[in-house]
């Protein structure tokens, strides 16, 4: 039985990218590890993408097929379908690829330190500027040095730093250890949200040792996922937003005792709210009806974005 499980969540319109992702997987320097795919009822079939593999790497892979629940309940599945041998789980966007040790690196490294989470940096072309690599956070925090080639680290406050800032953090590049991966799950219903941040935040909560990698350990890609086409004049950003508020919402309930941490989490909260106000507000420029369904629903749970509207009216007047 192998060591590790791959979960891969696919739901692609293009042809290629899941080729490309595994093409990736079975070039690890690390080789004991068996593939799940969930196809979360993808539009592009998953069997043609399977075309040209090797006998040898067609049994490694298990493809379980659901209908759409989104990139969060496909990792859930993913999880619960993971083998009874298995102690790793490592995540794998279908458009993201990894580089050859990512998985040799992440194993010896939670192995050597005894850590059940793990992430590595990740690499991409100019758009991914928002994201940086571990090495960076010796820059601005209290960083321990646990080994040098590759350069692992521990920080004492990760819950305040990824909270503050979580650009360093990356689905391709964590993995987690069975402790974690038998309890933590996605929140599924935050489709198009931040259901990946609270993930990463239960995980650093129940874990006993998170270590970070500076060596990259994927490449971001360029395939087509269902984050993506979604900008601020789009009818589903109100959606992406009010989730990743409920998102923030659970997560300042787990985070009472900490008061960096709730600050954070609180600045957030303020972004979704002005965000998803200026998106109602050009629907009414171009002379459409704002989207009154989910924002009575937001203002029933929050009755704060009534006063974020009056701010938003009031500094609009004021110019």
């Amino acid at each position: 039985m192998a060591k590790l499980t791959v979960v891969i969540p696919y739901y692609q319109k293009e042809p290629g990218i899941l080729r490309r992702a595994l093409a990736s997987v079975f070039a690890q320097t690390f080789e004991d590890f068996h593939v799940l795919i969930i196809d979360d009822q993808s539009p592009y079939p998953v069997a043609d993408e399977l075309v040209g593999l090797t006998s040898e790497q067609e049994v490694r892979i298990t493809v379980v097929r659901q209908p759409n629940a989104g990139p969060g309940g496909a990792r859930n599945t993913g999880l619960d379908n993971v083998p009874a041998g298995s102690e790793f789980v490592a995540f794998l966007d279908s458009d993201d690829v990894w580089t050859p040790d990512h998985l040799l690196n992440a194993y010896q490294s939670m192995t050597r330190f005894d850590a059940d989470c793990y992430w590595a940096s990740i690499t991409g072309g100019d758009a991914f500027y928002y994201h940086f690599g571990v090495a960076d956070l010796e820059k601005s925090e209290m960083v321990t040095r646990l080994s040098e080639d590759p350069l692992v680290v521990e920080l004492p406050e990760l819950q305040d730093v990824m909270l503050k800032d979580w650009s360093f953090l990356h689905m391709s590049c964590m993995v987690i250890g069975r402790k974690l991966f038998e309890t933590a799950r996605f929140e599924a219903a935050l489709k198009l949200a931040a259901e990946d941040v609270l993930f990463f935040c239960d995980c650093v909560l129940a874990a006993k040792r998170v270590v970070l990698c500076d060596a990259a350990g994927a490449v971001r890609g360029e395939g087509l996922n269902i984050f993506h086409s979604i900008d601020n004049d789009s009818p589903q950003f109100l959606k992406q937003q009010f989730n990743t508020w409920v998102a923030l919402d659970t997560l300042e309930g787990r985070y009472q005792n900490r008061p960096k941490a709730m600050a954070a989490i609180r600045s957030y909260k303020h972004t979704a709210r002005r965000q998803a106000l200026w998106s109602q507000a050009r629907r009414i420029k171009s002379r459409k009806l704002p989207q009154f369904d989910l924002l009575a629903r937001w203002l029933w749970r929050d009755p704060r974005l009534l006063g974020s509207a009056a701010e938003l009216a009031v500094g609009k007047l004021s110019r």
